[in-house]
């Protein structure tokens, strides 16, 4: 027999634990239905636990350049590890406070993933693909996010093609990171990296780096990347990765002709997966 409520909110990303909470304080009877943590990609795998990341190497850079504040640190180095950990444990902080708040304003959390029945009933189903519960509801709320994008010729496979929620969990640093994207997750991913030892290259289809921001300020990020060591290319594509040993070769095309670059895995940070007809592989977003 299905549940019945006034309102279900199918996400519990920003958008949909905030909708559910205010349809619940409104008076609505409220469900939300989420298949993985409360609080969606951003608390989760996308702003909070980067922002975290990014910390632990403003903290580390501080700490190497101690000395040009009168202060010696000796025998420090990087506990990769340990910034994983914290990243994570601010993650699930965060998803237990969305939790709590799904209880104190009275909002059923159903777990799985929504399929509409018709437009007044979802099958929530399990991983599997089996009904678990069903749910009427007289308003429906989608506000289920987007997934990063694959490139038709660049395949994630979590191993040596990444995307930016395996980068934030990586069992091991590696030596040498390839990005493919230079809007706000490559930009953030490439500071992490080279702050902490990284030898970083930014592979990026326009002009600047963030090119839906300003372009002085791509153009003096830029500057400020290539200062600190990463090896940037704008105005380029990659062309193909190829396995090679543990790691792989690419090969970028760039103004300048092609260019084959040897690294130990590669990050695809090229936007959302919505088809909009808009994007162009490469791009750092549509």
């Amino acid at each position: 027999m299905a549940k019945e409520f006034d309102v279900c909110v199918i996400g519990t990303g920003p958008g949909g634990y905030v909708a559910a909470i205010r349809a619940s304080q409104l008076g609505f009877k409220t469900a939300v239905v989420e298949k993985g943590p409360l609080g969606g990609v951003c608390l989760n795998i996308g702003c909070i636990p980067t922002k975290a990341l990014l910390r632990s190497a403003e903290v580390f850079e501080s700490i190497s350049h101690a000395s040009d504040y009168g202060v010696d640190v000796k025998d420090f180095s990087v506990n990769f590890d340990g910034m994983i950990k914290r990243s994570r444990s601010v993650a699930d902080k965060m998803s237990k406070g969305v939790q709590f708040l799904m209880k104190a304003n009275k909002i059923e959390v159903i777990k799985g993933t929504g399929v509409f029945k018709s437009e007044k009933e979802l099958s929530v189903n399990d991983e599997k693909g089996k009904e678990t519960e069903s749910v009427k509801a007289k308003h429906f709320i989608i506000a289920t996010g987007a997934r990063p994008r694959q490139l038709p010729n660049l395949e994630i496979d979590g191993k040596l093609i990444i995307d930016s929620e395996k980068a934030m969990q990586l069992e091991k640093q590696p030596k040498k990171l390839l990005i493919i994207g230079a809007g706000a997750i490559g930009v953030e991913f490439a500071y992490f990296y080279n702050s902490i030892g990284t030898e970083v290259t930014l592979v990026e289809l326009q002009k600047t780096l963030v090119p839906v921001e300003d372009e002085d300020i791509g153009k003096e990020l830029g500057k400020i990347y290539k200062k600190k060591g990463v090896n940037v290319f704008t105005e380029s594509t990659v062309e193909k990765v190829e396995k090679k040993g543990k790691g792989a070769k690419v090969t970028v095309k760039t103004k300048k002709g092609k260019e084959e670059i040897e690294v130990d895995m590669v990050l695809s940070a090229v936007g959302c997966n919505r088809k909009c007809g808009k994007y162009r592989p490469g791009q750092s977003r549509c």
